[in-house]
């Protein structure tokens, strides 16, 4: 299915609005090892240890040839690296409707399948704060619901003996419909998922089988480090109460009912709808089809204008012990901007040359040279119509937490005092450029990406006038943008680990008073402020 890869780019914040919904920017950083995703490191590689690895290394001197001329040449850097082709994908076509709803038609007769999907303005940052969760509930319960005419249960009979899917997904920024099957099957699948999208039966037994699944996640939220480190520095960067960093409680979700539902349906379904499909089909026949479902709906009511706060960090460092773990999630935080910052390139640029890969300057350093880290990486992100955050993070052992933590704080520091050389710069832009080959390899994808545009409000050729403008970044371009972004006096400081095993103490970073953060499950009933409740969950170490 396109769900997956409908939202997939670079530079994004990492708050729960943002991981529920893929619709931004997303990288996943739900395990600890996959840190090094954040600008597109790869996982630690492995390697013998103890007596093992000595053994080995003494074997490969002792066995080694006198003298490596072909190796000393380094004959593989004469290898002829052909010019890229020109980046010019298939774009869909567009088609907008006098309601103001969007088609995007994507001819795909490679395979016999055909997809979509409908795209809905309104996600988790737009619920009210009473009813966190609200959104994800509803992503969930509208599609086990089913219709008036068809139940999920049925629904769900009928689409597996077609080998057919119909999903619906609550993100932060939007909610969802998506469908795929067999060409054959095509009309009836559309059908069913119209159907779902303008008659939609919320069923109780069904919102109650989703909050109860919701319940089993917010009591786990802590069992990953990696995600507490991830959801507790965004907060630190947005505040604990931002749209973007508002989490799901039991008391919440528990006060979500199927009016809530209905009532959310009603309010998002009426705006500026964005269709896409995708597959082998015949395209005059497929606008027909689409401008006979959507054409007689009412004009499309356009969004509200977001007036949201972003006050940053405050500098400092923040503890949240974990007595089970041998090691340490340390995330350096800080306010990140926006895709429509005309400086992107230029920072794209400079992600990939501090934390991007194997030849970025923070792994060079803090696990190459020093040692010190699993997997380290980061950057300064740029959402599409918020900032996003300024993330750096570090996995560690507990014992080497500090001297790590100076490495990465002293990298950062490094990129306005160590100016860029014309190797990084070069390395940089082949490493992005050629990661467009990859991003939209496919017809799928493109449509995908326009789709994302279209919903953002960004030109149609945004992606051909980034690559223009990546190609473009000069050295000096590189230097002025780390000076003018980059201040680590201005970063926030999130370390959680197993505070007994952390010697020499945090302390020892002498970044100001250690603040102890209680990430305690709030327990419906409770206020916040009581023993174990968020509210009186900081305090000076």
């Amino acid at each position: 299915m396109r769900v997956q890869s409908l939202f997939d780019l670079e530079g994004r914040s990492f708050s729960r609005a943002d991981k529920a919904s893929r619709f931004v920017t997303g990288h996943d950083f739900s395990r600890a090892d996959e840190t090094n995703k954040i600008n597109g490191a790869l996982a630690p590689e492995g390697r013998p240890s103890g007596n093992l690895f000595f053994a080995m290394c003494f074997a490969i001197f002792l066995f080694a040839p006198a003298a490596l001329p072909a190796q000393q040449n380094k004959p593989w850097e004469k290898i002829p690296i052909p010019k890229l082709h020109d980046f010019k994908p298939q774009q869909p076509k567009r088609i907008q409707l006098k309601n103001g709803i969007v088609l995007f038609l994507q001819e795909d007769h490679e395979l016999p399948f055909v997809s979509g999907s409908v795209l809905i303005p309104g996600g988790s940052r737009d619920e009210d704060p009473a009813k966190t969760g609200l959104v994800e509930l509803y992503g969930q319960a509208w599609r086990t619901g089913g219709t008036a005419k068809v139940s999920g249960d049925a629904l769900d009979d009928l689409l597996e003996a077609k080998a057919a899917h119909i999903e619906t997904e609550g993100g932060g920024e939007s909610t969802m419909l998506a469908w795929d099957s067999l060409k054959g099957d095509a009309d009836q699948v559309f059908s069913l998922a119209l159907d779902l999208l303008l008659h939609p039966a919320f069923n109780p037994e069904k919102l109650q089988l989703a909050q109860q699944q919701a319940a089993t996640g917010i009591v786990r939220r802590n069992d990953e480090e990696s995600e507490i480190a991830s959801r507790e520095s965004a907060k630190l960067v947005y505040g604990a109460n931002s749209p973007y960093t508002r989490q799901p409680e039991l008391a919440t979700i528990g006060t979500v009912t199927v009016d809530d539902l209905k009532a959310w349906h009603d309010r998002t379904i009426g705006g500026k709808l964005i269709v896409g499909i995708s597959g082998d089909f015949d395209p005059v026949a497929m606008e027909a089809k689409l401008r006979a479902a959507f054409e007689g709906l009412p004009p499309a009511k356009a969004a509200p204008a977001r007036h949201d706060i972003f006050p940053g960090p405050k500098p400092g460092i923040s503890f949240i012990d974990k007595e089970d773990v041998n090691q340490s999630n340390v995330e350096i935080v800080g306010l990140g901007t926006d895709r429509r910052n005309p400086d992107v390139p230029a920072l794209a640029l400079m992600n990939d040359v501090l934390g991007g890969g194997f030849s970025s300057r923070l792994i060079q350093k803090v696990r190459t040279e020093l040692g010190l880290a699993y997997s380290v990486g980061g950057g300064y992100g740029f959402a599409y119509d918020h900032p996003a955050t300024f993330r750096v993070a570090v996995l560690t052992g507990s014992a080497t937490t500090v001297e790590a933590t100076k490495a990465a704080l002293d990298v950062i520091a490094g990129l306005t005092s160590h100016e860029f050389s014309q190797e990084e710069l070069d390395r940089a832009k082949d490493n992005i450029l050629n990661s467009f080959l990859f991003r939209y390899d496919t017809k799928d994808k493109v449509l995908a990406e326009r789709e994302r545009l279209e919903f953002y409000g960004y030109p149609a050729d945004y992606l051909e006038t980034y690559q223009a403008a990546l190609k473009k970044v000069t050295l000096a371009d590189l230097n002025s943008v780390a000076k003018k972004y980059i201040h680590p006096e201005k970063l926030a400081l999130l370390v959680v680990g197993n505070g007994p095993e952390i010697k020499p103490g945090l302390d020892d970073l002498k970044l100001g008073p250690i603040q102890t953060v209680d990430i305690a499950i709030p327990q419906p009933g409770k206020q916040p402020g009581q023993p174990g409740q968020p509210g009186a969950m900081e305090k000076n170490q």
